[in-house]
């Protein structure tokens, strides 16, 4: 859920200027899982401009305390939000963990990194939201380890049906700066696409496992 549409349209435009987000309509991405798709999305690079990492960590961090007060930890969701997670740790003053899709296989075996009690209260950071299952994952992790995980922060979520599900039955909030539709919005009101492509873009979302440009 995007909570000020403002912000959503914003981080939308700053994520497709550093080319964070690229959209190829006419020349779609193939994802590992063999989907066609129109928009690829790598947050990360916004760790290299740190006018635009300031603004989304700021927000970020906004939202957390608007949302739960201070908890506890910040946890990032490895690796693509360790990052950002720790930009909101340290502008919120928090301890920050990290959470691996898996325990190491060598060493302490460890799934979660930095120190975590049972009892505390945590918000979780990603960067990108698509199925959802890695940062349902790492949630899971977090609950095994005792922690009491209050909601999840993403700065971009594609939007998925089976993902709003997928959150629902884990009856776990997750709040996201921008999402899918606000990045069209901004998409139609730069006016770098067509009437077609802008189409082409809305359709995608539709049906992405069956889309085709």
């Amino acid at each position: 859920m995007v909570r000020d549409k403002a912000i959503a349209i914003k981080t939308a435009e700053l994520l497709l200027q550093i080319k964070a987000i690229k959209l190829q309509p006419q020349e779609p991405f193939t994802w590992a899982s063999g989907w066609k798709s129109p928009i690829y999305c790598d947050n990360r690079i916004t760790l290299s401009y740190p006018t635009i990492r300031n603004f989304l960590r700021e927000h970020l961090s906004h939202l957390i305390e608007d949302r739960y007060g201070k908890p506890d930890v910040i946890a990032g969701v490895a690796t693509g939000a360790i990052g950002i997670g720790m930009l909101v740790a340290d502008y919120m003053n928090l301890p920050f963990i990290y959470v691996r899709p898996e325990p190491k296989k060598h060493g302490r075996q460890n799934q979660i990194e930095g120190r975590l009690d049972k009892g505390q209260k945590v918000v979780v950071v990603e960067d990108l939201i698509s199925t959802g299952k890695s940062s349902l994952n790492a949630v899971d992790a977090l609950k095994k380890a005792g922690a009491e995980v209050k909601g999840m922060m993403a700065l971009f979520s594609y939007g998925f049906d089976f993902a709003v599900e997928n959150f629902k039955q884990y009856d776990l909030e997750l709040t996201t700066l921008s999402d899918y539709d606000h990045l069209i919005e901004q998409a139609v009101q730069a006016g770098h696409f067509s009437e077609a492509e802008i189409e082409l873009l809305r359709s995608w979302r539709r049906d992405p496992s069956e889309w085709n440009a």
